[in-house]
């Protein structure tokens, strides 16, 4: 079974390393159906060598190993041959993979209503610059673009080795977030952070779980210098728990090293806690909402699309498990090739506080993820309406960081 994780915007890409990244083991085809699977596997066994054994023994052809967030691999192999890994007293579970969509929509002029050009870094005077590295998890980013300060990636999607965006959700995600402030396009809410461009969605913004689990696996094993992962993707799904070999418990080992992970509520204008990652309690989850003039009070003109000024955006996930909101509608971005867009979507929301997490890192560095939610959460402001659940999230203000 295949389920779809969409973007909010939902986009999902694969990230191959730019050095380093876990390359199939000789995969061998398989005749007649195939059935994509993660396999956990037991403290101590080698995802290698296990890897290795499965390949020679069932026929398995490997796509991912993991080392760091969870341990195991990802492959495919026929469903016979899927049911008999449980069999082996090295697997401690077999989970089907499942697949991801994006599902962008349009962006607005959410840096001024967010008061970023009030933060210590002040978007849009010409020299902010925020000293902290930002990784997006979704279609890849066009590092050629001048407005953005790309250092590096991986490419989790199959058949493909670059991290390089073509899509272009990615790319629009990468400048809400860290646009540079260079009195050229747009700028971002942490403007000229680095960002590392985490290939886990393919160029149609779908991609899969073990897809994005390679994504986490290698942001994980870079959490010595990665402090921020966007994630504005997601799909249906349970909440799990930090033990369920999947990826909550990759996130949670994720945030454990001392990632911030900050991801959208999603677009289906229903409850969040159907969707991961947006249910799990370890990340920041975001919902969106319509801002027409980067001011409150509710006056301002629709610009892409029809909708009533600062209130829930029609389409964004609500509920408990969400911790803020932030402008989703009509927002303007950087695109691939080197341009701009508007588009809207919970994903142009999630950045925006990705962008924040990293304005309070380079003022508060070694703070740990709950501590950071903490802080983004206290700063919030209520100016907004038409929240349907009855906890009203606050929307982001980082004027004061």
């Amino acid at each position: 079974m295949r389920t779809r994780i969409a973007t909010a915007g939902f986009a999902v890409a694969t990230a191959l390393f730019v050095a380093g990244s876990a390359p199939a083991i000789g995969a061998t085809a398989a005749p007649g159906p195939t059935s994509k699977v993660i396999v956990a596997l037991r403290p101590g066994a080698d995802p290698g060598a296990v890897a290795a054994d499965h390949q020679r023994s069932r026929g398995a052809s490997v796509t991912h190993l993991y080392r760091h967030a969870l341990t195991g691999y990802a492959a495919s192999l026929t469903p016979a041959a899927a049911r008999s890994l449980a069999d082996d007293p090295r697997v401690l579970r077999v989970m089907p993979d499942h697949e991801v969509r994006m599902s962008a929509q349009i962006l607005p002029p959410g840096v001024d209503r967010v008061g970023a050009d009030e933060s210590f870094a002040a978007s849009g005077n010409g020299r902010g610059a925020v000293d902290v590295d930002i990784a997006v998890l979704d279609t890849g980013i066009d590092a050629k673009h001048r407005d953005l300060n790309v250092v590096g990636g991986v490419n989790c999607v199959q058949g493909n080795n670059s991290f390089l965006d073509l899509n272009g959700h990615g790319t629009h995600v990468a400048g809400i977030a860290a646009a540079k402030d260079n009195s050229t396009g747009v700028v971002g809410v942490a403007p000229g952070a680095r960002l590392w461009a985490v290939r886990v969605l393919d160029a149609g913004g779908s991609g899969l779980w073990s897809s994005i689990l390679c994504g986490i696996d290698w942001v994980t094993a870079h959490a010595g210098t990665i402090e921020v992962a966007n994630m504005s993707l997601g799909g249906s799904g349970a909440s799990g728990s930090c033990t369920d070999h999947g990826m909550r418990e990759a996130i949670c080992r994720s945030t454990a090293a001392g990632v911030t992970y900050v991801v959208a509520a999603g677009n289906a204008g229903a409850d969040s806690a159907g969707f991961v990652p947006a249910t799990y309690d370890e990340v920041i989850t975001v919902s969106a909402i319509a801002d027409f003039d980067g001011r409150p009070g509710g006056v301002g003109a629709p610009t892409c699309q029809v909708g009533h000024d600062d209130t829930l955006a029609h389409f964004s996930n609500y509920g408990a498990d969400v911790d803020l909101t932030a402008p989703g509608v009509c927002v303007t971005s950087t695109w691939r090739g080197g341009g701009y867009r508007s588009i809207s979507g919970t994903s142009m929301a999630s950045p925006h506080v990705a962008g924040a997490a990293a304005l309070f890192l380079a003022t508060h560095a070694g703070a740990s993820p709950a501590q950071v939610r903490d802080a983004l959460v206290s700063t919030g402001s209520p100016d907004w309406v038409g929240d349907p659940d009855p906890t009203h999230e606050p929307l982001l203000d980082v004027s004061g960081l």
